[in-house]
């Protein structure tokens, strides 16, 4: 799995971002639970992940933060 740029993200309106958001989260419960019964070869896509999420957290305040 390949990390997201946050320039990337930055380009995407903000529902999307949201929706992308949602789905990253279910994906990584995925990933997790994936890594708990031995099934999942490539251990840092959990990473990843975890990663992308924060970037798109991150990008969702500061646009929040900018609209306040």
């Amino acid at each position: 799995m390949k990390a997201r740029k946050a320039a990337d993200l930055k380009g995407l309106p903000t529902n999307e971002l949201v929706a992308f958001l949602k789905e990253s989260e279910e994906n990584i419960t995925k990933l997790r639970f994936q890594l708990v019964l031995g099934q999942l070869q490539d251990t840092t896509s959990i990473r990843t992940m975890r990663k992308d999420i924060a970037r798109m957290k991150t990008i969702l305040a500061q646009r929040e933060n900018s609209a306040n």
